[in-house]
């Protein structure tokens, strides 16, 4: 697959890993996605890139320093590695947990609730549209790329999700609900965040059981990243 490597666009059906450790992740996890890497001159000799290399001679993925195209692409002095890679469907798994995000506009927000539910082994996300787009190098950069791991599918609403999975509902709020350490998770479960300003419209919180995190009054909400990961440890306890 030739690629004309320009700044990232939603409709390029390639994106870019900026950075050492999320360019090791695609490698690792998506090798047959990787396209290519480029490397900054300015990195040569250290582990990072040194590792990079190996790992690409494995994987018969070409390697090359390019400083002027990184430069171009608007990598940044510490950025010391891109790794260019081919979008990628992964089907959600129907009998595991799912994560459900109602619209997320926020890229950095994107992102870390990817890490953050790699890190309770919730790989599964459900993202309904319109969104951030999941590719985006800045979701890839602030998952630390954990998008490699993750399997991902978009919807257009609730309706198009109910068609396809048969999923116990938990609809995280902040004004009423069971508190979260009380809540009673049966699986598969569906845990739902709304948008990181609206939140869940009616139609969501109506779907399953209404769950909120204890919180002090000293704020209105905690970062969806946050609240994601409060409560995803406690339905994976659970």
């Amino acid at each position: 697959m030739a690629v004309r490597l320009k700044r990232y666009q939603k409709g390029f059906e390639h994106s870019y890993a900026y950075g050492v450790f999320p360019t090791i992740e695609l490698l690792t996890h998506r090798p047959g996605c990787a396209l290519r890497v480029l490397l900054s001159s300015r990195g040569e000799g250290s582990d990072g890139l040194a590792r990079i290399r190996e790992i690409c001679r494995h994987a018969g993925v070409p390697a090359e320093t390019a400083d002027r195209t990184l430069q171009r692409l608007g990598a940044r002095d510490n950025e010391h590695a891109v790794g260019v890679f081919r979008k990628f469907q992964t089907p959600l798994e129907a009998e595991a947990d799912h994560v459900l995000l109602y619209q997320p506009g926020d890229m950095g927000n994107l992102g870390a609730v990817m890490r953050t539910m790699l890190a309770f082994d919730v790989p599964d996300l459900v993202v309904i549209t319109p969104a951030a787009d999941v590719f985006h190098p800045k979701v890839v950069r602030s998952s630390m790329g954990g998008l490699f791991q993750m399997r991902i599918e978009t919807f257009t609403g609730l309706d198009d999700y109910r068609s396809r999975f048969d999923h116990r509902f938990y609809a995280l709020t902040t004004e009423s609900g069971t508190f979260l350490p009380e809540a009673e998770f049966s699986r598969p479960w569906t845990l739902m965040f709304g948008g990181e300003g609206p939140g869940l419209p009616d139609e969501y919180i109506l779907a399953g059981e209404c769950v909120r995190i204890p919180q002090s009054g000293r704020v209105d909400s905690l970062n969806l990243a946050v609240a994601a990961g409060v409560a995803i440890y406690e339905a994976t306890r659970a």
